[in-house]
């Protein structure tokens, strides 16, 4: 028996560091998030929803803590359309589902783009394949990199 085909990685997401520009507003970037292509999409997703987090500050390790943002998708393959630093929808009909957590300064309506102020803290992204009734038909994680 051979697994079914997983969701793979065609991202302009190197991994390694954050891109020069993609740091928050507050740390002179004019964010949006990756730009993110899937291919292997599960048969009966309806949209790929995207929890950003860092993981070295644990507020907002998990679950979204820079934000959860939804695409709807349809077919095998998909490029994920992009959403501003604090916006609540985006291009491809991106949608914000839970905004970041971070409070104060750092407060966002949506998205909150890295902004550990270059000390190294890694972030990543966490995708769920899931169906019109909410099951999760696949997962991968996706390291954005270092900023």
């Amino acid at each position: 028996n051979k697994d079914p085909p997983r969701m793979a990685q065609f991202t302009a997401i190197n991994g390694k560091k954050i891109p020069k520009g993609q740091q928050c507003t507050l740390q002179g970037g004019t964010p949006m998030t990756p730009a993110i292509a899937r291919s292997g999409i599960p048969a009966g997703t309806a949209f790929i929803i995207g929890e950003f987090n860092d993981r070295d500050f644990a507020p907002l390790s998990t679950k979204g803590g820079h934000g959860t943002i939804s695409w709807p998708v349809k077919g095998a393959s998909a490029n994920l359309g992009a959403i501003a630093e604090n916006a609540t929808k985006g291009a491809g009909g991106a949608q914000v589902m839970k905004a970041a957590r971070a409070t104060g300064q750092f407060a966002s309506k949506g998205y909150l783009a890295p902004c550990s102020g270059g000390r190294g803290n890694r972030y990543f992204i966490d995708l769920k394949a899931v169906d019109a009734q909410g099951k999760i038909l696949d997962k991968l994680r996706v390291e954005m990199g270092r900023y």
